[in-house]
């Protein structure tokens, strides 16, 4: 039995829930997301809670039910609460700043990286080093700012590049002084 999947989804007061057939629509203060329920599995709205019961023990249904019910608390919680990611730009003249709909990254290249911002995705750029994502779909903000780490990824030797806040960068020694006599 998934456990979570069992879990029951309370509605936080403010949000809006509508289901039509396979279709599952959520409102809340952040804003309003759509999403498609995985076939096989039947949501129920009871008062304040939403249930996902799926067909049969198969490893197929086991395996959707606790997928199913994630999904549809995160997109709940993204419009009540929404989501957020921070990262960091570590390095000598790195640097990023909004310009429009494109954030503009001076990552030590011969030229500025430009990163279109998608639609849905609030970014932050506070001291040029620190950017904030946020919006109300987690998948959508984690792939940018993965999207984003990934044009410059923190390097092992010195650390620079772009990371995660918090995030721990193993750091190499590099090459070491050779000790003792050499050819003998």
């Amino acid at each position: 039995m998934s456990r979570v999947g069992e879990r029951p989804i309370i509605i936080p007061e403010g949000v809006k829930v509508q289901i039509e057939g396979d279709i599952f629509t959520c409102e809340g203060a952040k804003g309003r997301l759509r999403g498609k329920v995985p076939p096989g599995m039947t949501v129920e709205l009871k008062e304040d809670r939403i249930i996902v019961k799926r067909p049969s023990s198969e490893k197929s249904h086991k395996s959707l039910h606790g997928l199913s019910r994630s999904l549809l608390a995160n997109m709940i919680k993204g419009v009540s609460k929404g989501f957020q990611k921070s990262l960091e730009i570590i390095g000598v003249g790195y640097k990023a700043s909004l310009k429009g709909d494109r954030l503009i990254l001076s990552l030590g290249l011969s030229h500025p990286v430009e990163f279109p911002i998608p639609k849905g995705i609030e970014l932050k750029v506070e001291k040029g080093t620190q950017i904030t994502i946020s919006g109300t779909d987690k998948g959508l903000v984690g792939e940018t700012a993965a999207n984003i780490r990934a044009l410059k990824p923190p390097e092992p030797y010195k650390g620079k590049g772009i990371r995660y806040r918090g995030e721990y960068i193993r750091r190499k020694v590099g090459k070491a002084a050779v000790t003792g006599p050499v050819g003998t």
